[in-house]
């Protein structure tokens, strides 16, 4: 008897949950104040810009929305490495992604707004819209990094799915898909625990997800996802294999969903506070606050600032998606065809009078 195979999971971790490196080799982004400020001030935005969101839905200005508290470091971890050329291909959760690679805070609004002009993006013009369904953004991405292999641009796409995603049968036909054909593709879990109620032990038998990856021939790594060095250095790396034709990467980003699976849910009724409480303690915004303030790089005074400043991006985004002139009735046609067949030539204009009421 033989072996014929074996392979091992590592686990990426620079900065631990309080906020001190444990790690021997710090990338040299790390030591860089103005990157570290900047990483920490994107991941304040996103928090700030879904609490925001989160109250405009319970005043019914928006419909349903999923925030990503405490997941901040995963999305700004793999957009800050992100080229412009990139094309990024997102799932619900991934506002932090988006927001890193162009995409406006009131577009994302008019999106979970009901308006279908929030996928229109003015600068991220490559990007997919958001997926709701669960794993299909997966593949949607291996069909644009295998047209991105076959034009032979030297650019990469970028998916992200939740732990739960990975259970359907998208997720392993996207997989399979790209490891044979060697896909400029890389694939972010969010492992943030929990697949609406149900928790990770019950979720496979696997020991990691990123060793999903491993049956179709992909490389593949788990990362502390509250620790924003791991996030960045992780996906840089896997991005740049990809550019440059060494094939597609798994990253399993291991975090926790502080907040309910979406505004439609109550995460009390399945998770206990002992549980909640605990994660709080890894979450990664204030870890690496700690960390600036251990460089001489964050203050106190910067912290106030930083906040009101925000507070304002935020309201200005507010303000643009609330006065956006609302789309016309015919619409719902005409966003469906380049030429509209002469079957729905009547319903058409039926809208058009509609809309001039």
């Amino acid at each position: 008897m033989k072996t014929a195979a074996k392979f091992e999971i590592k686990h990426i971790q620079y900065l631990n949950e309080e906020g001190k490196i444990v790690a021997k080799n710090l990338p040299d982004f790390a030591k860089d104040k103005d990157i570290m400020r900047k990483m920490y001030r994107d991941m304040s935005l996103v928090r700030a810009f879904d609490a925001k969101a989160y109250a405009m839905q319970r005043t019914g200005k928006m419909g349903t929305y999923p925030a990503s508290l405490g997941q901040e470091a995963i999305g700004v971890g793999y957009g800050s490495v992100m080229t412009k050329e990139d094309v990024l291909v997102p799932y619900y959760r991934g506002t932090a992604g988006q927001l890193l690679h162009g995409v406006k805070m009131s577009e994302i609004l008019l999106y979970w707004g009901g308006d279908e002009r929030g996928s229109d993006y003015q600068d991220a013009k490559r990007d997919l819209p958001i997926a709701v369904p669960i794993a299909t953004q997966c593949l949607n991405a291996a069909g644009v990094a295998a047209a991105i292999k076959f034009k032979g641009e030297k650019i990469a796409a970028v998916t992200e799915i939740g732990e739960g995603g990975t259970s359907k049968g998208d997720f392993y036909e996207a997989l399979n898909v790209s490891g044979i054909w060697n896909l400029p593709l890389l694939f972010v879990v969010n492992n943030n625990q929990w697949a609406i109620s149900v928790s990770t032990k019950n979720q496979t038998a696997c020991e990691t997800y990123a060793q999903k990856a491993i049956a179709a021939g992909i490389r593949c790594v788990q990362v502390d996802g509250n620790d924003i060095i791991a996030c960045r250095a992780e996906a840089d790396e896997a991005l740049k294999r990809a550019r440059a034709g060494e094939g597609p990467s798994l990253i399993e980003f291991v975090s926790y969903r502080l907040c309910d699976h979406t505004t439609a849910d109550d995460a009390s009724r399945y998770r206990s506070n002992e549980e909640l409480q605990g994660a709080w303690t890894r979450e990664p915004i204030i870890r690496l606050r700690r960390y600036l303030e251990s460089m001489k790089a964050w203050t106190e005074e910067d912290e106030v600032n930083m906040k009101q400043e925000i507070a304002k991006e935020v309201e200005a985004a507010v303000a643009e998606f609330e006065n956006i002139e609302k789309p016309l009735p015919e619409t719902i046609l005409t966003y469906l065809f380049a030429e509209l067949p002469d079957a729905y030539q009547d319903q058409l204009e039926e809208l058009r009078q509609r809309g001039t009421k």
